[in-house]
Order: structure tokens, then C-alpha cells, then sequence
């Protein structure tokens, strides 16, 4: 049981994304990726990854480079800031990090986030891979090398396109991933379907309880169709100047629940609730019916994430909203379905149409 994946750079070769049960292939893919011994290997982590998995990973490193460290930051959104990337930069400063060594980024979102935008930043550049170990990264924000830390409580504000040199999915991972991380992983996936594949999506509602129960073969099978919806996107838009802007469904509410929540809330969490906002404005335009914005909002109960963010109010997640680094000429650059498997921007909503998505959800 393995698949993998290859990614394109602006039209070469730039990466691949393998998925296996386990670690058994990870040297042999380091090799495949050029690299040898005598480089120095940081494995960059977090607090809750390290004291599940850190070991084994070090132990199979170890039988490949010749020195391999670990930095290990607390777990959590409020630490993907400058603050973390200057304590890694001194890390690596005082262990004579190179530009030819290798930072690997082992965790969720935000470890791949920041280790990303500290290879992108140190010595001008320096390689990293990814080991996700989340759902929502390894369908997400492992791949398409978006890179970025959080300022003043802004989302990502801070960030470099910068493309890993692998992607390595041990799935067995997500065994010890917490339920409700998980569930929000799920709300990326069930985006995937939702912008790009009608069909996708069924599936997804067909295999519910095998999702859940994660049955090996059938998570396999849906990491691997939701990296290659994220992978053609990002190729043909590597940069976000069009359409990979439509994996944002969902983000710019999304984020202003996230943040108004005090990251309370899961990141995939408030994605399912923005989604939620954006299908009942695709309703009201006329391009999908009400039993399908019932039926997607069905689904996202099903699988346990939320459509509703009680306790705030819509003029301040308008306001928000408004902050995000999605704005162009001042305008929301809106992502709304025209039918269920394709999305399409709108950046001419009305304030009354963006607030009215939001009342579905208050």
C-alpha cells in the first residue's frame, strides 16, 4: 500500500509527494532526493508531535545522516510567529547550519508553515521536506509551497512561495491524530471535492464510516485524490494569481471566525463554517438548489464539523473579513460554487450579500 505523486514547478519537475504506512521508505527517498550523509538534518516539531513520534523518526535519520537535531517549539497557532522563527534561526546559527543541510518539517500545518518560511529565510534559502502528520497537512498545507507565520494575530500575514524537495506521508500517523483534529482535517478534504469534483465528494459521502474508522486502504485512497486536486491546482497556479485562489473557499470567513475565536477553534473547523456561508450564498445566487446547500451542510454534520460560529456577531466578521491578505483593490476576492464540483471568484459581492452568508451561520 503506497501511491506517490509527482509535482511540477513552473513546468519542471520540482517534487514528489509519497504516501506509505509507514517509514520504511523515507532514506531510500532521501536518497531518490539527492541527498547524502555527511549533511546535517534538523527535524523541526512541536510539543504534542514530539512526545508521540519524535523518537522513531530521529532513530530512522540517524541511520542516514551522519548528525541529526531537533527543534521542538510548543504546540499551538500562537507560536507560528517571528518570535519561534528567531529562536529556530539562532538554533541553527549555533549548530552550524549550512545552506547545503536539510530542515525537516515534521507536524501539522503550523510546523510545516513556519519551517517552510524559515528554510525560505535562512542563508537566503536552505532545502526542507515535509512529514506531515496532521490530515489537514497532508492534503493542504504540505503542499503548493505556501509558507508563512502569523503577525499581530493576522493569518499567514508574514510568507514566501517556497517548494519543498519531498513530501513524505507516513499515514499510520493519523491513528494518533485527536478526533477533533482529524474532523477538521475533513473540512479541507470535503473543500477539495466541493470546488473541483462532484464525484469526489459523493465518494466521500458513500465511504463515511470507512473515513471515520480510518480504514487504512480507504484513507489511502482519499489523501491521494485530494493531493491530486491541490497538486493540479498549484501547478498551473503556482503563485495564487488565479485560480488557485479557489482553494480558498470557505478561508476568508473562515479566517475571521478563526480569529475572532482566539484560534480557539480548529482551522478546518472554521473552514467548514465559512464553507457553510459561502454555499448559502451560492444558493441565493441561483447556482445550486436548496436541497443541495442542505445536503452539503448534512454532510459537514455528519462529519462532525460545524456550520455555525454562535457568539459572534456579522458586522465584526465583516470587519474582519475585510483585514484578510485576500482583499485585491479593496475588494473580497469571494470564492462561491457555480454548481457542486466547481468554483468560481467573485470579487464583487455586496457588503449586504457577504453579511447575509454570515447571518446563515450566526
Amino acid at each position: 500500500m503506497s501511491k506517490s505523486i509527482n509535482v511540477s514547478y513552473e513546468g519542471k519537475p520540482c517534487y514528489q509527494i509519497v504516501m506509505e504506512q509507514d517509514f520504511h521508505n523515507l532514506l531510500n527517498e532521501l536518497e531518490k532526493a539527492g541527498y547524502h550523509a555527511s549533511q546535517k538534518a534538523c527535524i523541526v516539531t512541536d510539543s504534542n508531535v514530539a512526545k508521540l513520534h519524535l523518537k522513531e523518526l530521529e532513530e530512522n535519520l540517524k541511520l542516514f545522516f551522519d548528525k541529526v537535531i531537533s527543534f521542538e517549539f510548543p504546540a499551538g497557532e500562537e507560536y507560528k510567529n517571528l518570535d519561534t522563527v528567531q529562536k529556530l534561526y539562532e538554533f541553527l546559527i549555533t549548530n552550524h547550519f549550512e545552506r547545503q543541510d536539510l530542515l525537516v518539517a515534521f507536524g501539522g500545518g503550523v510546523v510545516g508553515d513556519l519551517t517552510g518560511f524559515s528554510g525560505a529565510t535562512y542563508l537566503r534559502g536552505i532545502d526542507f521536506i515535509q512529514i506531515p502528520t496532521t490530515l489537514l497537512s497532508q492534503v493542504d498545507s504540505s503542499i503548493g509551497g505556501k509558507t508563512g507565520v502569523d503577525f499581530s494575530q493576522y493569518k499567514n500575514m508574514v510568507g514566501a512561495f517556497y517548494q519543498p524537495k519531498l513530501v513524505y506521508m507516513n499515514l499510520s500517523l493519523l491513528n494518533t491524530l485527536p478526533k477533533n483534529q482529524y474532523i477538521s482535517g475533513m473540512g479541507e478534504v470535503l473543500k477539495h471535492g466541493l470546488i473541483k469534483s462532484k464525484d469526489y465528494f459523493t465518494w466521500m459521502q458513500r465511504n463515511y464510516e470507512a473515513i471515520m474508522s480510518l480504514e487504512p486502504m480507504t484513507v489511502e485512497e482519499m489523501v491521494y485524490q485530494s493531493c491530486l486536486i491541490k497538486r493540479d491546482v498549484v501547478e498551473r497556479d503556482p503563485k495564487e494569481k488565479g485560480e488557485r485562489a479557489l482553494l480558498n473557499f470557505g478561508h476568508t470567513i473562515g479566517h475571521a471566525v478563526e480569529k475572532l475565536a482566539d484560534f480557539s477553534r480548529f482551522h478546518g473547523q472554521c473552514v467548514g463554517i465559512g464553507m457553510a456561508a459561502s454555499c448559502f450564498i451560492s444558493h441565493k445566487s441561483g447556482h445550486i438548489t436548496k436541497e443541495e446547500y442542505e445536503g452539503i451542510l448534512d454532510t459537514f454534520r455528519h462529519f462532525g464539523l460545524p456550520t455555525k460560529a454562535e457568539g459572534l456577531k456579522a458586522e465584526e466578521i465583516l470587519a474582519v473579513s475585510k483585514s484578510d491578505k485576500k482583499m485585491a483593490a479593496g475588494k473580497i476576492k469571494f470564492i462561491l460554487l457555480s454548481s457542486i464540483g466547481n468554483a468560481y471568484i467573485n470579487p464583487d459581492l455586496s457588503d449586504e450579500e457577504i453579511c447575509s452568508g454570515i447571518q446563515s451561520i450566526l
